[in-house]
């Protein structure tokens, strides 16, 4: 499995910014996958799951702000997020699920490069 995301880019407090999650090398629409955060020096931070069947389960803080859907048919996965703050500067990962806790990054077996987004004040 090959996971690629996109869409990050420079912003300002209070903008929107869509990030993409492309995969191949596999079925998309079996796939479970989520997406991440990390900020510098900070520890890897759960942002959202999707399971297969298009629920999604976020993270306590992002719920609200952020949504997400899924295109199986272009394999691929967008993060929406709304009234960014600068709290919200990371680099964004979207991993593919391999087992265990839903939040934890060791549950993960497959990562993109990630990309990343900064929020200006």
């Amino acid at each position: 499995v090959q996971l690629q995301a996109s869409g990050g880019g420079l912003v300002q407090a209070g903008d929107s910014l869509s990030l993409s999650c492309t995969a191949s090398g596999g079925t998309f629409s079996e796939f479970d996958l989520a997406w991440f955060r990390q900020a510098p020096g900070k520890e890897r931070e759960f942002v959202v799951f999707s399971w297969h069947g298009g629920a999604t389960k976020f993270a306590d803080s992002m719920r609200g702000r952020f949504t997400i859907y899924r295109d199986d048919e272009k394999n691929t996965m967008v993060l929406r997020m709304n009234r960014l703050q600068p709290d919200d500067t990371a680099n964004y990962y979207c991993a593919s699920y391999d087992g265990g806790a839903l939040d934890s990054p060791r549950s993960y077996n497959y990562w993109g490069q990630g990309t990343q987004v900064t929020v200006s004040s």
